[in-house]
């Protein structure tokens, strides 16, 4: 029996499939961990402008709050009921109020005065140029 056959009898075979999904996402979180763990935060944070700056803290200690989540389930602990969850509940709030932020950047804004010249050009004015135009038939149109 190998190793692999002895591990699937300590389980219900139903889950498997959810335990590979989640070993996998294990391993991207430590792949994007050793990622930002290799560059110094000062170094990081000097190349990033302060919106951006705000957003990488604010999904640095959401992550570490929720990492913190799953450790007190996994220690039978329902993180329901613990302080995490008001934490959780803060920043998310300030990652809202960050998404505004960027959202209201990009926007795009109104140019009335190009608008009212868009306006104005595209309606119809009559002169006599068009009312005598208007007046003769079109060409190919049978009376």
């Amino acid at each position: 029996m190998s190793e692999d056959d002895s591990n699937l009898e300590e389980y219900p075979t139903e889950i498997h499939d959810h335990l590979e999904a989640f070993e996998k996402s294990l391993g991207s979180v430590d792949e994007m961990l050793k990622t930002m763990m290799s560059v110094s935060r000062n170094e990081l944070l000097q190349k990033l402008d302060p919106l951006e700056q705000a957003k990488m803290d604010l999904v640095s200690v959401y992550t570490l709050n929720s990492m913190f989540w799953v450790y007190l389930a996994t220690q039978g602990i329902n993180p329901k009921e613990h302080p995490v969850k008001q934490e959780l509940e803060r920043i998310r709030t300030y990652m809202n109020k960050v998404k505004e932020i960027t959202d209201k950047k990009k926007a795009s804004r109104l140019d009335k005065g190009a608008a009212s010249r868009f306006v104005k050009n595209a309606l119809w004015e009559p002169n006599a140029e068009n009312e005598r135009t208007s007046k003769t038939p079109a060409k190919g149109k049978k009376r």
